[in-house]
């Protein structure tokens, strides 16, 4: 007996859990997004013409018998398509049309049954297919239109557009949830022309007004200028007079103690100064009568022996200054006059011992020579030497005698100026007059006087070119030139001309 129970209730569930899968396999539920189309036996549906063939199923769930009955389901989706249309105007203007266009299978049955004819098995051909419909009709509207009006008003392309295109997306089940124009493109540059005046005419006012603008802002901060400096000037016064009063009421009030005290002293020393000019007037009065008259008598007497001195003392100094002054410029004179002699002398002196020298090493240069030459030539040699020799200085002496006899005098120098000094070897006592003077033209004239020798001087080249006998290396003696007189005191007395 359990046992058969137990059978019966195995069988039971068995049977529960076989309809249990029937009914999944047959129970078939429609999304919201979805419809339902059933196929494989006679339906009727509301608003669908009679022998339709098929059921629709939105929104809820359905028996569908396996085998008997096939179910596919129809996307009710948003569904959306890229317009990009090449259009020509009415004025004949290519362009090109983008946009977007939003649609979807209709809510009712008719547009379920309607698309579910033709895209049940072609829902993804759906956008190429509203495209093209679309395309069609919007260049059939842009032909009618100017591109004033599709700028213009866009609305009107995109009502015109919808309405010719919804009878036939009403034949295909779909309704249009959107229509938009994006752009409208212009490779002519048709528009880009067409907005250049308007962009021309508004950025002329915009600049008209901007200057207006800025010279209204410049004559309000001119103004605004003006204000706050007639301002700052009117307070920088008021403030200047203010400073000023008080200035002088605070210079008032310190110098109210001080003119005070001042008048005060004022006023004391005038007391006192007239008190003290009578007394010292009572006081001269009384060394007049004391003092002053027999003072006067004793310094009458001493200014007068004073005097009498002084003058004594005065002449007695300017002729001590005198004599001292006479003698210290006899004295200048005469130093003066000596270390000018002494000066020439050394002078000269060394004048002829450089030529000397000069004419020393010449010889010693032509007897080199001559010794370098063979022996047996050197008596001709000194033969040829000694006449060319004369032949030069004669040919010297032809052409400028002046320059020979003038390096002869310097040559001799020294026993011309001897000469000339020896005119004053005897001299015990010279007066010359004039001081420095006088004795430079005394000097002068001595000098003179020791050039007397000059023809004397020319006379004797004259016989030694003649003769040719001169020694080598010496100087010829001078006729006329005397020795230099023996050394003896001397005394010269300058005076100064007035």
């Amino acid at each position: 007996m359990p046992m058969v129970v137990g059978v019966v209730a195995g069988a039971v569930v068995v049977a529960v859990l076989v309809l249990i899968g029937l009914f999944k396999m047959m129970w078939r539920v429609a999304e919201p997004n979805e419809a339902l189309i059933i196929s494989g036996s006679k339906h009727r549906t509301e608003g669908l013409e009679e022998g339709m063939g098929f059921r629709i199923v939105t929104g809820r769930g359905t028996l569908v018998l396996p085998g008997v009955q096939a179910v596919r389901k129809l996307s009710l989706d948003l569904n959306e398509t890229e317009l990009s249309v090449d259009c020509v105007t009415h004025q004949g203007i290519p362009l090109k049309v983008r946009g977007v266009v939003i649609f979807k299978v209709g809510d009712d049955f008719v547009s379920i049954a309607n698309a579910g004819r033709r895209f049940l098995d072609q829902q993804r051909m759906m956008s190429e297919r509203v495209h093209n419909v679309f395309a069609g009709h919007l260049r059939s509207i842009v032909g009618g239109l100017t591109v004033e009006d599709m700028i213009r008003d866009r609305e009107k392309l995109t009502g015109q557009t919808r309405a010719a295109c919804g009878t036939e997306m009403e034949k295909l089940g779909l309704i249009v949830d959107s229509l938009q124009i994006h752009e409208i493109e212009d490779p002519t540059g048709y528009i880009q022309n067409l907005a250049m005046p308007h962009a021309a005419a508004v950025q002329r006012d915009a600049r008209i007004a901007q200057a207006e603008a800025n010279r209204l802002a410049t004559e309000a901060e001119q103004q605004s200028y003006a204000r706050m400096a007639e301002a700052t000037r009117d307070s920088e016064i008021l403030q200047a007079g203010y400073q000023a009063e008080r200035d002088k009421a605070a210079a008032k009030s310190r110098q109210a103690g001080p003119l005070a005290d001042a008048a005060a002293r004022q006023e004391v020393v005038v007391q006192e100064t007239r008190v003290a000019e009578l007394e010292a007037h009572r006081r001269e009065q009384q060394l007049q009568a004391d003092v002053r008259k027999p003072a006067d008598a004793r310094a009458y007497e001493k200014r007068t022996l004073a005097e009498a001195e002084r003058d004594a003392r005065i002449s007695g100094a300017q002729a001590k200054a005198k004599e001292t002054e006479l003698a210290a410029a006899a004295e200048a004179t005469r130093v003066k006059a000596a270390a000018s002699a002494e000066a020439e002398a050394t002078k000269a002196w060394g004048t002829a011992t450089a030529a000397a020298t000069r004419a020393t090493g010449e010889a010693e240069a032509a007897a080199a020579q001559a010794k370098g030459l063979a022996q047996a030539e050197a008596a001709r040699a000194k033969g040829l030497a000694e006449a060319e020799a004369i032949k030069a200085r004669a040919a010297a002496l032809a052409e400028n005698q002046e320059a020979v006899v003038a390096q002869q005098l310097a040559e001799n120098w020294p026993s011309i100026v001897e000469a000339g000094a020896s005119a004053f070897g005897n001299v015990d006592n010279m007066v010359v007059l004039n001081g420095a003077d006088g004795v430079a033209e005394m000097f002068a004239k001595a000098l003179t006087m020791g050039g007397t020798g000059l023809g004397l001087a020319r006379q004797l080249l004259s016989s030694m070119n003649q003769n040719g006998q001169r020694p080598e290396g010496t100087s010829p003696p001078l006729d006329g030139v005397a020795a230099p007189a023996s050394p003896k005191a001397q005394r010269v007395t300058v005076e100064q001309e007035g």
